[in-house]
């Protein structure tokens, strides 16, 4: 019977995840503060290679998170604090993903200079239900929160940068922060910001154009990574996990998965790199159905790193299996 053999596979997927989570501790922070430079401190990989990208020549962009970490589970070192403290600029994503961020400020040295901007502003955020497995104390305050009437229970959803159409406010607010510290470079800053955002405007195009086309719009993903992607390009998604990878899901909810694969005809269920994909195989297996890779782009892997892979060969990957998937 379905729910019984499903809630086994699930509690031992749930314990090998928490297992893996708590293993999950990556080496130090990479790069140093090179001095008469703008240095710019981000907290993990698609506000990097957005950064790294616009700054060119002109800035030493250090990444906090290290290669292979998922971003959900890491907090900084106190070397981290003194890279900062020396910085002129601090990037990070906001909407909730970094809890860490306002307590890590306020241990900058008290003489630093650091300016810290939140990337994701100007995106309209996506908020839910669904608990994220984090106490951040700031949650979505305000309008969105009351309008729905759940005050305290919203959660706002993170992952602006796995939608292009967000990619692109963000890069925008890379560069004009970027501008803000070193007017000296604003030309150059505005050229590679231009060739980044045609870029990103592209793949925002080919995602409308190709996913517009096909007939299924469901998508099974292993954690709920792909809203603001789903919100711009007409798809559903629906998440074994919540927005933290480590928020378990219920027997019930698996169930319910299960019967949703079925009714709908659902023909694979996504998985990603830096999450144990135990949960979407139990899941597929249940079903009869295959799983496949549908990437958060939250970082690299070791072997994607070495690939010479990023944020737009990541995407594109992203893209083909949807409309395989989805086909």
């Amino acid at each position: 019977m379905v729910t019984k053999s499903l809630q086994k596979g699930l509690l031992l997927a749930t314990v090998l995840l928490l297992t893996l989570s708590l293993a999950a501790c990556g080496p130090k922070s990479n790069g140093s503060i090179v001095e008469g430079k703008v240095n710019v401190i981000t907290t993990f990989y698609p506000i990097y290679e957005f950064t790294a990208e616009i700054g060119g020549e002109d800035a030493n962009v250090i990444n906090l998170l290290p290669v292979g970490v998922e971003p959900h589970d890491w907090t900084p070192r106190s070397q981290d604090i003194i890279s900062t403290s020396k910085a002129q600029l601090f990037l990070y994503n906001g909407a909730g993903l970094e809890g860490w961020v306002p307590n890590f400020l306020k241990s900058l040295d008290r003489d630093s200079k650091t300016k810290a901007v939140e990337v994701s502003q100007g995106v309209k955020l996506i908020t839910t239900d669904e608990d994220d497995g984090h106490d951040h104390g700031h949650e979505q305050e305000g309008e969105e929160a009351e309008a729905d009437g759940h005050g305290d229970s919203l959660h706002t959803d993170p992952h602006t940068w796995v939608s292009p159409k967000s990619a692109l406010v963000m890069a925008k607010n890379i560069k004009d922060s970027l501008q803000s510290v070193d007017p000296a470079h604003t030309e150059g800053y505005e050229e590679r910001y231009q060739k980044l955002a045609d870029r990103l405007s592209a793949l925002d195009l080919k995602f409308t154009e190709e996913l517009g086309k096909l007939p299924n719009k469901e998508i099974v993903v292993s954690h709920q990574a792909f809203s603001y992607l789903a919100r711009d390009y007409g798809l559903s998604q629906h998440a074994i996990m919540g927005l933290s990878p480590d928020a378990e899901p219920r027997g019930q909810d698996l169930v319910k998965l299960a019967a949703l694969v079925k009714a709908e005809g659902i023909r694979y269920i996504f998985f990603e790199e830096l999450v144990s994909d135990k949960l979407a195989k139990t899941l597929a297996s249940e079903t009869g159905v295959s799983t496949m890779v549908l990437n958060p782009v939250e970082g690299l892997t070791e072997a994607q790193q070495k690939n010479g892979d990023n944020y737009f060969t990541l995407m594109e990957k992203n893209l083909q299996n949807l409309i395989l998937a989805l086909q």
